[in-house]
């Protein structure tokens, strides 16, 4: 029998990305330190963390990949440690809309679709390169059910970013164009330097033209 050498990382290839175990990754010790600054972590004792470092899988997403299909059944948790995320939703001719942007020490997740049972309603695509932590949602919810007070933290959050989406929704309607790129500027000042012009102008529903002409005003 070939005896298997468990020092070396299983690495999986996937149209998207490139995973390693997180337990196995030649950099785990500073992925680790970075994953434990996430924002919904923080009620973890380092026993329960290094549990929850066994059950991750790194990946290195390219630019434009995707993490989770419109539409999907299959869905994942997700602790971002490098880049930008974008959650995008499309209709059924192929237009898009950008509902949020994600960072460093942000999550992204389907949970309340994969509570309801329903299919995934928006893609979560790489904005930049992108390295995540993730495992798969049903493994995350065994997990939390084990930490009360983390499946609070994570649920509320969960319940924020939902209301932030909304509400980001409702000032499409209501802010013109000048007024939905300062409440943004406002409520991002980092990112708004860091977001490429074409995916900020498709957040605030304007067109690219019109967001530089706004920039240059300002």
């Amino acid at each position: 029998m070939t005896k298997v050498d468990n020092s070396i990382p299983m690495v999986h290839h996937t149209a998207t990305s490139i995973e390693v175990p997180l337990n196995q990754h030649p950099l785990r010790l500073m992925l680790s330190h970075d994953l434990r600054k996430n924002t919904v972590l923080r009620s973890l004792n380092e026993a329960s963390l290094e549990e929850l470092d066994s059950l991750l899988t790194i990946a290195e997403v390219k630019k434009e990949d995707l993490l989770l299909s419109q539409g999907s059944v299959e869905m994942e948790q997700y602790f971002i440690l490098e880049g930008l995320l974008k959650r995008v939703v499309a209709n059924p001719e192929g237009k898009e809309m950008i509902l949020r942007f994600a960072r460093e020490k942000d999550i992204e997740t389907s949970y309340a679709a994969w509570r309801l049972e329903t299919p995934a309603p928006y893609s979560i695509r790489a904005l930049t390169k992108v390295r995540v932590a993730k495992c798969p949602l049903p493994q995350w919810v065994e997990f939390m059910s084990r930490h009360p007070q983390l499946k609070h933290d994570f649920e509320y959050e969960v319940m924020r970013l939902m209301s932030e989406i909304m509400a980001h929704t409702i000032t499409l309607h209501l802010l013109d164009a000048t007024g939905r790129m300062k409440r943004f500027q406002r409520k991002n000042p980092e990112l708004a330097t860091l977001i490429p012009k074409k995916d900020l102008a498709l957040h605030l529903n304007i067109s690219p033209e019109t967001l530089s002409r706004l920039l240059n005003q300002g």
